[in-house]
């Protein structure tokens, strides 16, 4: 059974001052008249059923996505006890999947992804799913990088790419710095890591326990909860102590850079993984200065290179150049669009 597991945890800290911890980047609607959220249930809708489609998330952000997507059968909203990271949610997750779900095989998205050619996404998301099934592997989806990029932790294979095709992964790694990065665009056998997968449940349990052994018993303990059919903050708080136990690790450290089982297809459909404002620039049309201007009256003098969204403020620069200036209510973020990174800091 194709079931979707829809990553909906993340606050998204780095577009404050639109994102909150209780309205977080998968709950804005930044390219379209729709929620990130809405866009990537709808996008695998065509594929796969709302009853076979959950979403896993916290108890701060569980109200205001049971109001963005109403269709969603109760029981497939996931909450999760603590933030873990990736390796504890996805196992806990696929736990509660498999419990209503026998034998599910698992496509798991991210809530905040940008994909410009759905049917292109559809069709590649089918590959990789008969491929889990079939050969009880990982596969994760590659996309073939456009540009040189920094932003983005990459995944290695042994020969140049062909999209749609499936390879064995050499190897994952972080995100590079620049040089490195113009070396892997020029290789042609280097991928952008989409964070994408596509398993079964009896696969991911499997490498988990074998790769992730403590992870594995606390799943286990948990999974007692579990098949006395509980779900929503009734099996969160039942859980809760549980979860304290699991180490704060990725699915990526955890099982992908550790498994032989893991496979590759690469990818082209319009991905852009909306980790900040900077985003913006691949999607928006820029004016003569370069700069990208959204709801804003913005007139300026030397000012290039900058991303400008307000409540239709007027604005005057002189000279500004590569900031980013954001405005929400009383709330106005300014920075230079290459130190992003940084919020983190602040908030």
């Amino acid at each position: 059974m194709l079931c979707a597991l829809i990553m909906a945890g993340g606050t998204g800290k780095r577009f404050w001052p639109l994102s909150t911890d209780e309205h977080p980047k998968q709950l804005l609607k930044l390219f379209s008249d729709k929620s990130m959220l809405r866009e990537t249930v709808e996008r695998i809708l065509p594929l796969i059923p709302i009853e076979n489609i959950y979403i896993a998330t916290n108890i701060v952000q569980a109200d205001a996505i049971i109001q963005e997507i109403p269709m969603l059968p109760k029981e497939n909203l996931i909450i999760e006890p603590a933030f873990k990271d990736t390796a504890a949610a996805i196992g806990f997750s696929s736990l509660y999947i498999q419990r209503r779900q026998h034998d599910a095989t698992l496509v798991v998205l991210a809530s905040d992804h940008l994909v410009m050619d759905k049917e292109a996404f559809i069709e590649t998301v089918k590959i990789g799913a008969s491929e889990a099934e079939y050969n009880r592997d990982i596969i994760t989806l590659g996309i073939r990088p456009t540009r040189p990029e920094i932003g983005y932790g990459y995944i290695k294979v042994n020969q140049e790419i062909e999209l749609q095709k499936i390879y064995n992964v050499e190897k994952f790694l972080e995100k590079p710095k620049l040089e490195q990065a113009k070396e892997y665009f020029e290789a042609k056998t280097y991928l952008w890591n989409s964070g994408m997968f596509i398993f079964s449940v009896k696969t991911i349990m499997r490498e988990i326990k074998k790769h992730m052994p403590k992870h594995y018993r606390v799943l286990k303990n948990i999974q007692f909860y579990i098949d006395q059919n509980l779900s929503g903050t009734l099996l969160a708080e039942k859980t809760r102590l549980l979860f304290d136990d699991f180490e704060r690790l990725s699915i990526d450290y955890g099982v992908m850079e550790k498994s032989n089982h893991v496979k590759v297809i690469p990818s082209e459909f319009g991905w852009n993984d909306v980790g900040s404002f900077t985003a913006y620039e691949d999607v928006y049309d820029k004016d003569e200065d370069n700069n990208i201007v959204l709801k804003s009256d913005f007139k300026s003098v030397d000012s290039h290179g900058n991303i400008v969204l307000t409540d239709n403020l007027e604005i005057k620069a002189v000279g500004l150049k590569d900031m980013i200036v954001v405005q929400s209510g009383d709330k106005l973020l300014i920075c230079n669009k290459y130190e992003i990174d940084k919020m983190k800091k602040i908030l």
